[in-house]
């Protein structure tokens, strides 16, 4: 429940989420959440959760902590887990290591949890409280709330655009629209997503590969980033990636999701690297929604990043399955005869998708736009 929280409070809670924003890259599937331990006004301990199988916030907070964390208030981003999976439940070891509070910025949306830790931390006498910063934790992790709560993943598209609204020339020449600095800051999106997902066409025009580069993060971890490169998706109905494209070397897991039954062709492409899943058709194509229940549910993919051309693009959005489009724009104009953003087959004013922004920047010479597509709604 609420409480009446002071200005420590909120400041600790922020330091929580600061440290909690260390673990963007690595922690998938498991949410980012941040720790820390106070007592007397000092803070005793930190802790924040870097990658599956290690440490959760608590456990790092209060090995830093020892002793001192006996009767300290725990500041956490995200309710203390209640189960045993890799690790032993956190609530279970506060309890242990003698904390007398305990102030969560949220409820966990995940069943196995979902307010159990709260009441084990009341039953054992512990003061539980929960809401503070809610709405700055919950958007450190929207790809891990939205499986929880739906069984899909987060969805975000990515587009790089001329500023007349073209990905390429009527010849599928792209390279480059966006400079540098737009390019590192895909790969940043890139490493925060737990998978990357593409059409059959970008394989056979572009020849991707779809990983995170070290040498264009620009982070400090880059290379232990890049150790986990997130999970490839190849959208490819009718099987035609050929077996020596470039994405089926790459370091990680390529996923090719078919409705061909062709099996001469598929042993060749899993002889080739390659894991390929048949799924269920809709109109001659792989259906989506049984593509992104089955990455959420088999794969544990929170955050999906859709990077493709106009048809694959288009289809995400008419589906109303885009949670946020990140629209790369430069200051060029490409002319009438390239290729659009979007193929969308809209008639009339009624049927346009609106967007609404949500954050609006420069990098280097071109524009970043994050835009939220309504489906509708009114704002």
């Amino acid at each position: 429940m609420a409480g009446a929280w002071s200005i420590a409070d909120h400041r600790y809670m922020a330091r929580a989420i600061v440290l909690a924003k260390q673990g963007l890259y690595t922690t998938n599937p498991n949410p980012r959440v941040g720790c820390v331990l106070v007592k007397d006004e000092v803070i005793v301990g930190e802790g924040f959760h870097f990658r599956a199988g290690e440490g959760h916030a608590e456990v790092n907070a209060m090995a830093q902590a020892g002793d001192l964390a006996k009767g300290a208030t725990a500041y956490v981003t995200l309710e203390p887990c209640s189960h045993y999976g890799r690790t032993p439940p956190c609530a279970e070891g506060l309890i242990k290591a003698g904390v007398n509070r305990v102030v969560c910025a949220m409820v966990d949306p995940n069943p196995q949890v979902a307010g159990r830790g709260i009441q084990m931390l009341e039953s054992a006498g512990i003061s539980a409280e929960s809401g503070l910063l809610e709405a700055e934790a919950r958007a450190l992790n929207p790809g891990f709330i939205k499986r929880m709560e739906t069984g899909l993943p987060f969805v975000s598209l990515k587009i790089a655009t001329s500023l007349d609204g073209r990905t390429a020339m009527a010849s599928g020449e792209s390279k480059w629209i966006t400079g540098a600095a737009a390019r590192s800051d895909v790969q940043k999106l890139r490493a925060r997503s737990s998978a990357i997902l593409t059409g059959v066409e970008s394989i056979l025009t572009d020849n991707s590969a779809l990983t995170v580069r070290a040498e264009q993060l620009g982070l400090a971890q880059a290379e232990e980033i890049v150790k986990q490169q997130p999970l490839r998706v190849v959208l490819d109905s009718n099987l035609r990636t050929p077996i020596d494209a470039s994405i089926l070397s790459q370091p990680g897991r390529t996923l090719i999701a078919t409705i061909s039954k062709d099996a001469v062709v598929i042993e060749k492409l899993q002889a080739a690297g390659a894991e390929v899943i048949q799924m269920p058709a809709n109109q001659g194509r792989v259906d989506l929604v049984a593509l992104l229940k089955h990455l959420a549910g088999e794969e544990q993919c929170n955050e999906l990043l859709v990077e493709t051309g106009a048809t694959l693009a288009g289809a995400f959005i008419d589906a109303k399955l885009v949670d946020q489009l990140h629209l790369y724009m430069a200051m060029t104009l490409m002319g009438s005869s390239a290729r659009p953003a979007f193929q969308l087959p809209l008639a009339k004013m009624s049927e346009q998708v609106r967007l609404k922004r949500m954050d609006m920047r420069m990098l280097g010479d071109d524009m970043k736009l994050i835009l939220k597509p309504l489906y509708g709604e009114n704002s």
